[in-house]
Order: C-alpha cells, then structure tokens, then sequence
C-alpha cells in the first residue's frame, strides 16, 4: 500500500503544480476588454424546450452588440417559442427547425440550421442557459484577437444550487485547469484539443473549413470532436473562463447532472469500457481512500490535503468563492459512481431524444 499512496501522492502534486501553473496563465473574461475590427456577429441560439431558462438568459443577449441574434426552436414541446416572441428587438428572430435527418445529434442539428440563417462573419453559439452580461460578446472578441484564435470558447463561471451540484459540476473546472496547460493551445500538440460548447466562436471562414456541425453530426460531444478537427485541419484554438461577464447553472439537481455528464462521459473516454471503469477506480483511490487511509503513511496524508486544495484552487481561479465545498471532496468520487454507470450503457438519453 505504501507504492500505491506514492503514486497517489505523485498525481496529486502533479495536478497541483497544474492549476497553479493555469492560475496565473489561463486567461479570464473580464469587463472592459475590447478590440476594433469585430466583424459582423451573429449570436446563435439552438433552444429545446428552454422556457424555464430564457426569460432569464435573452435579456442578456440583447445586452450584446451582436448585429443579428438568432434562436432556433427545436422540436420544443413546452412555450419556448412564445417566450422568444415575447421580446422585443429587431435583432432577434426565431425560427423553427426542420425535422431531424437520420444520423444527427439534435443540438448539432440545430446548430447546422443556424449558420445557414446566419449572415455574420462571427459566429458565436451560445446555449440557451448560458447567461450573458454586458460586455461579455467584447470581452469574447478581444480574447479571440489576442489568442489570434480561428475558433474559441468560453468556460463560463459554473452556478450550483444542491449539494450533489456542488460535488460534480466543479470537476469540470478542476479538470480543464489541471490537465490542459493554456500555453499548450500555442504548440503544435493536436491532442491539446479542447472546445466548450456552452460559448463556442467561430470565424465565418474556419467554421466552413472543419465542415461545421455537419462533420460532427453523429458526435454527441460535438464540441470536443470540433476541437480535434479543427487541431487536424490546422487551424488555431483559444480558450477562457467566463469571470464575471458569462455564468451558467448547467443542471437543476443531483439526478439531473448525473443524466448530464453521464451522456458525455462515454465519448469522452473514447466509449472504451475499460477506461470507464479505469477512471472511476482511479478517482476513488486518489480522492476517497487517502481519507480511509490516513493513519498509513505521510503519503496518504499528503495526497488527502492535495485533494481539497485543488478544489480550492480552481474554485479561486474561476471565481466562483464556495470554499467550503472542498469538504466535499472526499465524497465526490462516490458520487460520481452513478455517472460512470449511466456512461457505461450503449444509448444515451438527452432532451427526451436517444442516441446511441
């Protein structure tokens, strides 16, 4: 047991030295940031059954200086449409999406059906939950001109309300900042590949270079396999974290982030069961058994500290405070079991539709 809480120990300072590293290079959103130049922007917005959400998330979008703003309706079984209609700026427009062919993802569907609509030279795909304050499409802008970036996303600044939100979601964070370097975007690594498609920008011209979300359209992690693509095609990825100006809350729940991250999970560990399952044992053997095994070494000891500090530090890095989640963190890697099972089956099951 002693080599295991080595090792343990081992990727524990590893990933430190990681969002340490990322906490003073990665870039964040910030109000005030601007360049001249922007081209002619059209904020896409693919919306499925989004009526909770968009009386919240439209005003800010229209706080954009987006010259067009598009969302598509697709197949919404509750008032979405009327929401949309209920706004008023000739900027907007809603239309609604044409039956799904066979072989696509729904939310990739729509998104193919807005750049057809769209007439900018930016595109930049926000989802329907994703909140938007004054000065976030400048601040996007800036950041994409300055990364000299042909695609770019956002990380935007994760919300959670339950417990079993503030145990999952923030891994997102923590993984991106401990694992991905930014100065790795630089280099001409094609692994170093990595899109959000929550806020995701597009120069007019990359996005028909990759194909757009027509050479995704079968991927239900579309925005990684738009990453990997455009690494091959050549063309060069950015990437910050939301800040103050873009927030979302992804999931309402403890359930409804298991369904979540378990319909993504799958791809994202190539749909091999055995790395499933390999990641999982690893997640409770670093971050659940160095508590169990306290008493065994100064190994343990060190690598059950590196564990809550990690989630401090990414908590910091991204702004989002709620320190006291890191008490969570011994719980987090059971938690997630669920997930790993739910990724485990042959479909998934995402906004009523299922995919395989």
């Amino acid at each position: 047991m002693a080599v295991v809480g080595t090792l343990v120990a081992a990727f524990h300072l590893a990933k430190t030295a990681g969002l340490v590293a990322n906490a003073r290079s990665f870039p964040t959103l910030t109000r005030g940031q601007s360049a001249p130049g922007r081209p002619r922007t059209s904020l896409l917005v693919p919306a499925r059954d989004e009526a909770r959400r968009l009386p919240y998330t439209i005003p800010g979008l229209l706080a954009q200086p987006a010259e067009e703003i598009l969302i598509l309706d697709d197949g919404s079984t509750d008032d979405t449409a009327a929401i949309v209609r209920g706004f008023a700026d000739p900027r907007l427009r809603l239309s609604t999406g044409a039956p799904r062919p066979d072989g696509w993802i729904g939310k990739n569907w729509a998104c193919h059906q807005l750049a057809q609509a769209a007439t900018g030279d930016l595109l930049v795909y926000a989802d329907a939950d994703v909140t938007l304050r004054p000065g976030a499409l400048d601040a996007v802008w800036a950041q994409l001109r300055r990364q000299r970036a042909d695609v770019f996303s956002v990380f935007p600044r994760q919300q959670t309300g339950t417990l079993g939100e503030r145990m999952l979601v923030p891994l997102i964070d923590e993984n991106l900042l401990a694992f991905l370097p930014h100065q790795l975007l630089d280099l001409p690594i094609r692994a170093a590949a990595v899109a959000n498609g929550q806020l995701l920008a597009f120069r007019r011209a990359a996005y028909e270079h990759v194909g757009g979300h027509a050479a995704v359209a079968d991927q239900i992690v579309e925005d990684l396999e738009l990453a990997r693509l455009s690494r091959r095609k050549g063309l060069k990825l950015g990437l910050a974290l939301g800040g103050d100006l873009i927030s979302t809350r992804m999931y309402d729940g403890y359930r409804a982030t298991v369904r979540g991250m378990g319909k993504s999970m799958r791809a994202a560990h190539g749909g091999s069961d055995l790395l499933l399952a390999a990641s999982a044992a690893v997640n409770v053997t670093a971050y659940t058994v160095p508590w169990l095994l306290w008493r065994r070494g100064a190994a343990w000891r060190l690598a059950a500290v590196l564990g809550l500090a990690e989630r401090l530090l990414a908590n910091a890095k991204t702004g989002r405070g709620a320190y006291a989640e890191a008490a969570l963190v011994p719980f987090t890697a059971p938690a997630a079991l669920p997930v790993y099972a739910l990724a485990l089956r042959r479909t998934a099951v995402w906004k009523g539709r299922r995919y395989p």
